[in-house]
């Protein structure tokens, strides 16, 4: 090895900087994963399934009434197949079969079970799964090393049904039976309230079924209030969210949602919510009165450009959109307009 000097230091920092700087550019930060997407982007409009798409069974290439999905740096894609039990990965490339990482092993609260869950996402540091098990009234770890048979329990008697983390890794997961939501430290059960906890209503400092997360990096907490057809934003320490899509009662406006599920919100501070029951996603621009349609809403349907009930949605880092397309069990990628 050559002589660690202050001159081998300077040009090591050099090259970390530089290569940051190349991630950065294509959507991804070394902290936390951030999708840059353009404030022009559009997506094509008719979709590539990429899982999935061959009925409803418990086969590895079909889907039970799928919900929540988490996407990874490299285009993996878990799914948690809610009327299966299970958690499935499909790896970029696998057109064909998908693998059982989690549950599968029948409706069941033992350590090897899950009983219909519905939302999943990976903790990098501990290389692991983290899902919602929502029918068993619990948040469990799954290891994601081959050969892991069961898992372990973080979190009990909770009305789970979504899931977030962030940069600290914290833990954040809503409860839509008190109508709430919380932040957790690995380790301890009770948590912090940051949402809610005022009990069920449409006042901006509650929720009626609160179901999806998303925190962004100062710890703001997006949250989709699926039967008050709005999604809400809490920021960090405050009393009372803001409506920033939806609240303008059930409806299919661009004003309106009608029970919105999955949320995501990239670095520009735009909003794109599973828009479930009009079949289509929405992206709401920072500050904007109305949303505008970038996949679906051409009806309930099983075509290229349609969705029947989508549930979970998320992006990788060159901003491709993927749909949990749940009634028609089969998950979407929209690719990014390479002009936008």
């Amino acid at each position: 090895m050559g002589p660690r000097g202050p001159h081998n230091v300077n040009v090591g920092l050099k090259q970390v900087k530089k290569f940051h700087n190349l991630l950065d550019e294509i959507g991804y930060d070394s902290e936390s994963y951030n999708v840059n997407i353009p404030a022009n982007a559009k997506w094509a409009q008719n979709g590539m399934t990429i899982a999935g798409g061959n009925g409803r069974g418990g086969a590895t290439n079909q889907f039970h009434w799928s919900q929540g999905l988490f996407v990874d740096d490299n285009r993996t894609v878990v799914i948690a197949d809610y009327g299966n039990d299970r958690i499935m990965q499909w790896k970029n490339g696998d057109t064909t079969n998908g693998r059982v990482v989690a549950g599968g092993n029948g409706a069941g609260n033992g350590l090897n079970q899950l009983r219909s869950p519905t939302d999943v996402l990976i903790d990098k540091e501990t290389d692991s799964l983290i899902i919602c098990d929502a029918n068993s009234l619990r948040v469990v770890r799954w290891s994601r090393r081959s050969g892991t048979t069961q898992g372990e329990i973080l979190l009990d008697n909770i009305a789970c049904f979504g899931l977030a983390m962030d940069e600290q890794r914290y833990l954040y997961v809503s409860d839509h039976v008190k109508g709430e939501v919380r932040r957790y430290k690995f380790g301890e059960n009770i948590g912090t309230l940051v949402a809610g906890g005022n009990g069920q209503g449409a006042g901006l400092n509650q929720f009626n079924y609160p179901r999806y997360l998303f925190v962004d990096r100062q710890q703001n907490v997006y949250v989709s209030d699926c039967s008050n057809n709005r999604v809400m934003k809490w920021k960090k320490g405050a009393k009372e969210g803001i409506v920033v899509a939806g609240g303008q009662g059930e409806g299919s406006a661009l004003t309106q949602l009608k029970c919105p599920d999955a949320i995501f919100v990239d670095t520009l501070g735009a909003l794109y919510a599973a828009d479930t029951w009009n079949h289509r996603v929405m992206r709401w621009t920072q500050g904007a009165q109305q949303g505008t349609v970038i996949a679906g809403g051409n009806g309930d349907g099983a075509g290229a450009n349609q969705f029947s009930l989508p549930f979970g949605l998320s992006f990788d880092r060159h901003g491709n959109l993927y749909v949990v397309d749940a009634n028609n069990n089969r998950v979407q990628r929209f690719s990014i307009e390479k002009d936008c």
